[in-house]
């Protein structure tokens, strides 16, 4: 686990905004807690604005918050209300983030990579919800335990892949934000139509 990380040059800085910000819209505490776990057992050196991620109560918090998430998000019907619950957190957070890897005195930088974090943020927000939306309108619970699982993985492997091949991780995330866009459209056209024929359904005269 030791070689996981090292010291963080440019690439890899750039790479990390990136994957902190659109990994928060799938698993915010858990980006917090595996970040802040590998500071703080020296797998990783965090650039200053993220130092604060390996705290004691931080890791305490986000631990909690990741236990109570992987659960939540593995039951149909209640993994939808916890995005809704967590919308408001996930993309904000996400951005500032983001803007951490470049600290308080990045400058520019820093304002480019909230605007980043936080628009992957709500992309991979969007995708989540409205696949898990797609996935609940089925009765038998496994395809939302696989897709959750699915996800777990996704936010360690951005990470991984994100401080040990920047480049490949950035090429990656620009072919998955577009599927992603592709497949939210498609989705939400196909949930706003069965939301309209089940209105339709219960309004029809007997």
């Amino acid at each position: 686990m030791a070689d996981w990380f090292s010291t963080l040059g440019t690439p890899e800085l750039l790479a990390l905004a990136g994957a902190l910000g659109w990994a928060s819209g799938f698993r915010l505490y858990a980006v917090v807690f595996l970040v802040g776990a590998a500071g703080a057992l020296g797998w990783m050196d965090l650039p200053t604005g993220l130092q604060v991620l390996q705290h004691p109560a931080l890791l305490g918090a986000s631990g909690f918050m990741l236990f109570v998430e992987f659960f939540a998000d593995k039951i149909p019907v209640v993994d939808s209300l916890w995005d809704m619950v967590n919308s408001v957190v996930r993309i904000p957070a996400g951005a500032a983030l983001a803007a951490g890897v470049f600290g308080a005195d990045g400058g520019a930088m820093a304002l480019a990579a909230a605007l980043l974090g936080g628009s992957l943020a709500a992309t991979s927000q969007a995708a989540k919800t409205t696949t898990r939306a797609a996935i609940n309108s089925s009765p038998e619970p496994f395809s939302n335990v696989a897709m959750s699982l699915v996800e777990d993985g996704l936010v360690v492997g951005a990470v991984w892949l994100a401080t040990n091949n920047p480049v490949v991780f950035i090429v990656l995330l620009v072919i998955t934000v577009v599927l992603m866009w592709i497949v939210t459209w498609m989705l939400f056209k196909f949930l706003r139509a069965v939301f309209r024929r089940a209105r339709s359904f219960f309004t029809a005269p007997a």
